[in-house]
């Protein structure tokens, strides 16, 4: 083996050699019980960001494991279509030729859309194989390939003809500058600056706006049926100020009468609320702007922009004594489009939508009957607040990349739904409709389309429902919901999948939103190329736990690649100190008891990481691995067979046989590595790899370990945990007396039997560096250890003892003063009752250090032969 593990020397290579053997290879034939992934659809247009790094990483170690365990497993790989983002990229690409889609043409522009898609598009596949995905991908699919189209084509035809599908005028969010529809997916919302003005429409009331140019489309002033004030009004008309327009005052529920004047206007065009109140109310909804964001009303303002009317129409107002108040700077939520960043506009438009009434109600009950579970489970409440709550979903986009709407219009009025199929309608006066289906609408098949619906195929049958969907909570509504809607549908009642793991955002160390404006946005390949895909996997599994934010950093890579070359140089000790993996593992009963220690604690932790993969708590797996690997393995167990390993066979095959278990439970999180290290344990070249006699020739498909109960033993557990206790305390003696690393000591060591520590003796004085006591022994200092084991130690000579009395006392001292402050801020109930929890919490962490440093020196001043005090101190709050 080399010296130092080089990531970027194997990564690559070793990808491939897996993909060419085809290990990820899923038969859809077998006899193995299934398990099932599909990827999360990746924007055609997009790259690998730490999100995916994320969610990837734990796709990835669900199916390495159940590969490992001997399932059929299929992830399969996939990109989707990406509408609005994709025809974006191209349209810049023919505005630098001065050119436009419209130049072209629809027909030759979605050409040109596919030309870029498969010279350009999909680099994000690539940079997944750097991650080390295990998929197939030999089953890669695309939201707009032939089959899935057809899957597409045949469920709006099916939802169509069964009322489930229809067109209507809605309000919907509308981006002016790419001219479309928008999911609420695709609107981001910040915090921007803006104004509230107060209008004076009458004597009697005043509404407050934030877009003000609107008041051009209001067509009633809305109030609460309870409110006092108005009461008298409702029914009555009020005059629209700059337009002359009369308009009613209507009493509806919506209206907040808390909120501002308790009056508000009502401009049902322009305002998803406002829309609300008019169906109700029976008003009419007036378009005062169109569909680039310019005013469209006769009057003075007709032709400007919405930004430039906007103040046009306060100053007029305010010429006419009709402003009450005005708030500049106001802060409020913007929705903004998620592509080009342009502030969107709720509008009114001609749209098609889906009736998710009985969709989502069959959505919610197969959580609420159990066919789907999610992890964590309480995150199923916000679920429900969805989809009990569902509106219904606008999926037509106005765009030319994407799924068409399968309807044709017909020259008298005609609308006529195609199948695939089917004939569409031809003659003159027939035209399809030109819009184009919501990406989601799409995406929302993935679960079963990629599988070959509407087909009846044996992945179909094999693979569905999934096993698993991994996705991020901040997608629940927006992608999970509608695959569950659209699969319960298609699939007669069977679920798209049998679990839902949530996991939470990736943020930074500190616990901050990355944000490239707050300039700490993380590059997941820049950390794949500075410290391996396996450090920034087990940086990000680290952080995982069901529902939960991830913080990362940069430090904590740096920490996860240190661990990689830890087990780098543990396996390079033992193959140089005859670490084996072949033939039986000796019984307990030939084992020595550390052997008989390593190997019982090998079975507790295999047992404890399969409970927890089972509850998808990834930052659990990664630290009990750490810590057994790092504390257990190389802390202790090859330090404490040192003095055999060279030739006690039965270690070095327990050895050989607990690095090989430990490879294999570490290898989903970080399976470059570990496939290096396991290939070298075992004794496998690449060259070699399939001359192994009925063996695995990689880890990928070596078995997963499971507990063995005979290995089990309590006593051997607890007789070498005695021993950790003893070189433990001697070990921090050292350190606090500055005694160097490697100065012996003389000392004498009484009490050993009580713990069945005596045949350890001399393993234990070699571990922390202590000789015999001789005829001229003299204790200076008295560690008593808990069970009864004593160290006397002749620390003359060593160090200076008085002088590292005083430093005791002094650090005694300030621990006291720190304490003593703690207390009485604690023990201060009017502090307590005002001050915030947090500042509380950081007190009562201050107190229990100084606690523990006082317990330190106070030990310390008794070895030494000094006065220790009691740090208990009664009435203390804490």
């Amino acid at each position: 083996m080399p010296a130092q593990y080089q990531p970027g020397a194997v990564e690559q290579s070793r990808y491939e050699r897996w993909v060419s053997a085809g290990y990820f290879k899923a038969d859809p034939t077998s006899d193995r019980p299934p398990f099932s992934i599909v990827i999360p659809p990746p924007n055609v247009t997009g790259s690998l960001h730490i999100g995916h790094a994320l969610d990837h990483t734990i796709q990835d170690a669900l199916v390495r494991r159940r590969r490992m365990q001997g399932y059929e497993t299929l992830w399969l790989p996939g990109m989707d279509h990406a509408g609005i983002a994709t025809q974006n990229v191209v349209e810049r690409q023919l505005a630098g030729q001065g050119l436009s889609r419209h130049d072209l043409g629809r027909d030759a522009f979605v050409e040109k859309v596919w030309e870029w898609k498969n010279t350009s598009g999909g680099s994000i596949l690539g940079q997944m194989r750097r991650l080390g995905d295990s998929v197939d991908w030999s089953r890669e699919r695309f939201t707009m390939d032939e089959g899935l189209s057809r899957a597409v084509q045949t469920i709006f035809k099916r939802l169509y003809d069964n009322g489930l599908i229809y067109r209507a005028e809605r309000i919907i969010n509308w981006c002016p500058r790419c001219l479309t529809a928008l999911s609420d997916i695709e609107v981001e919302h910040t915090e921007d600056e803006g104004e509230l003005v107060s209008i004076r429409y009458s004597d009697d009331i005043v509404v407050a706006t934030t877009r003000a140019e609107t008041m051009l489309g209001d067509t009633a002033v809305a109030v609460h049926p309870d409110d006092e004030r108005y009461r008298h009004l409702v029914g009555t008309e009020v005059t629209l100020p700059l337009t002359g327009r009369r308009i009613p005052v209507v009493a509806d529920a919506h209206v907040d009468p808390s909120f501002g004047t308790g009056a508000v206007k009502v401009t049902p065009a322009h305002d998803p609320n406002d829309f609300e109140i008019g169906q109700r109310h029976g008003l009419p909804s007036i378009t005062m702007m169109d569909e680039r964001g310019v005013i469209t009303t006769h009057g003075p303002f007709e032709g400007l922009d919405r930004f430039e009317a906007r103040p046009a129409v306060v100053e007029a107002l305010r010429e006419e004594g009709r402003i009450v108040a005005e708030r500049r700077p106001y802060l409020h939520s913007v929705g903004h489009c998620s592509r080009c960043g342009t502030t969107v506009e709720p509008r009114l438009s001609l749209q098609w939508f889906v009736n998710t009434g009985p969709l989502a109600k069959a959505a919610g009950d197969a959580v609420r009957d159990g066919r789907v579970r999610f992890e964590p489970a309480e995150l199923s409440k916000r679920y429900f607040g969805w989809v009990d709550n569902m509106h219904d979903w606008c999926i037509s986009r106005q765009l030319w990349w994407g799924h068409r709407i399968p309807v044709w219009y017909g020259p008298a009025g005609e609308v006529v739904c195609v199948g695939p199929d089917e004939d569409a309608p031809t003659g003159e006066g027939w035209r399809q409709d030109e819009d184009v289906l919501d990406t989601w609408f799409s995406s929302a098949l993935w679960p079963f389309s990629t599988l070959g619906w509407p087909a009846d195929t044996p992945e179909l049958h094999r693979f569905y429902p999934t096993s698993v969907l991994v996705t991020g909570y901040d997608i629940l509504f927006f992608w999970v919901a509608r695959m569950m809607m659209f699969g319960l549908y298609a699939m007669e009642g069977r679920q798209p999948f049998d679990v839902v793991a949530l996991h939470g955002m990736v943020r930074d160390q500190y616990g901050k939103k990355m944000s490239k404006s707050f300039g700490n946005v993380v590059d997941p390949l820049d950390w794949i190329e500075r410290f391996g895909a396996d450090a920034t996997r087990f940086t990000l599994a680290r952080g995982a736990n069901p529902g939960a934010d991830v913080p990362v950093s940069e430090e904590w890579t740096q920490g996860s690649r240190n661990f990689c070359n830890k087990l780098w140089n543990a396996t390079r000790f033992a193959l140089m100190n005859g670490a084996r993996t072949d033939g039986p593992l000796p019984p307990a009963e030939r084992l020595s008891t550390v052997d008989r220690w390593i190997l019982s604690r090998l079975q507790h932790m295999v047992q404890e990481v399969d409970e927890q993969f089972e509850r998808y708590e990834f930052g659990k797996i990664c630290d009990t691995l750490y810590h057994f690997a790092w504390d257990d393995v190389c802390d202790w167990y090859v330090e404490l067979t040192k003095p055999v390993i060279g030739t006690d066979q039965n270690t070095q095959r327990v050895l050989g046989h607990v690095l090989d278990q430990v490879l294999r439970l570490l290898h989903p999180i970080i399976p470059f590595v570990t496939e290096e290290l396991w290939l070298a344990l075992n004794g496998i070249t690449d060259e070699a790899a399939g001359d192994r006699s009925g063996g695995p020739e990689s880890i990928v498909i070596a078995e997963w370990p499971t507990p063995d109960k005979s290995y089990v033993d309590d006593a051997a557990e607890v007789e070498i945990a005695g021993l950790q206790k003893v070189v433990t305390e001697v070990r921090r003696f050292r350190s606090d007396q500055g005694l160097k690393p490697g100065q012996r000591v003389a000392a004498r060591l009484s009490g050993l039997p009580a713990l069945g520590l005596a045949p350890h003796e001399s393993l234990i004085r070699a571990l922390v560096r202590l000789d015999e006591d001789g005829a001229d022994f003299t204790a200076s200092a008295t560690l008593p250890i808990t069970g009864g084991v004593t160290v006397e130690l002749d620390t003359r000579g060593a160090i200076d003892v008085a002088a590292e009395r005083a430093r005791l006392e002094k650090d005694r001292a300030a621990a006291e003063k720190e304490r003593a402050g703690a207390e009485a801020k604690l023990g201060n109930a009017e502090f307590l009752a005002k001050a915030p929890e947090q500042v509380v919490a950081k007190i009562k962490g201050r107190l229990a250090a100084a606690e523990a440093e006082l317990a330190r020196t106070n030990a310390a001043l008794v070895a030494l032969g000094g006065t220790g005090v009691t740090t208990e101190q009664p009435g203390v709050q804490s």
